[in-house]
């Protein structure tokens, strides 16, 4: 067995969820591609060296997702080594299973940390100690930004309902 086919065999079998999960953060299927891309080539090198490799790629996901604007204007693209330019995309689908328009307007809105918090709560299925360890926080946080998220959301959707009647 190679040193590559750990990490193709991941990919093989995470991409399309990571990507989903991106995507559910950043609302843009390139976006997301990008993402988890950029996150891939970047811990291709130390693969070998991580136990558990998928709570790492969400942390990284994550982090990079909420820090992705404050580095968008000195961003620079990075070569890829020839051994990792073999692996195709996932066939995408939009997710049946994601929000409806109105909602995800809504969500757009939510700060980052929210947002974040939101999608891995009902859209990925995690905990609170475990968004807690993806967003480097407290369970106790995490729950404050479910919270807030969710009022929020409330408001909007109540308000636009209310001005559908009309």
């Amino acid at each position: 067995m190679t040193s590559a086919e750990p990490f193709d065999r991941y990919v093989a079998e995470h991409q399309a969820g990571l990507v989903r999960y991106a995507y559910l953060l950043c609302h843009s299927y390139a976006l997301g591609e990008d993402l988890v891309q950029e996150v891939l080539i970047r811990l291709y090198p130390r693969w070998a060296a991580l136990a558990e490799p998928h709570p790492y790629v969400m942390r990284s996901i994550t982090n990079e997702y909420l820090s992705w604007r404050r580095r968008w204007s000195t961003r620079h693209i990075q070569v890829v080594r020839d051994d990792v330019l073999h692996l195709r995309a996932a066939v995408l689908e939009p997710p049946g299973d994601g929000p409806d328009p109105e909602l995800w307007s809504h969500l757009l809105l939510l700060p980052r940390q929210q947002r974040a918090a939101v999608v891995l709560r009902y859209y990925e299925g995690y905990g609170d100690a475990e968004i807690a360890v993806l967003l480097s926080c407290k369970p106790a946080t995490v729950r404050g930004h479910i919270s807030r998220g969710l009022a929020t959301l409330r408001t909007a959707l109540t308000a636009a309902e209310g001005e559908e009647q009309r």
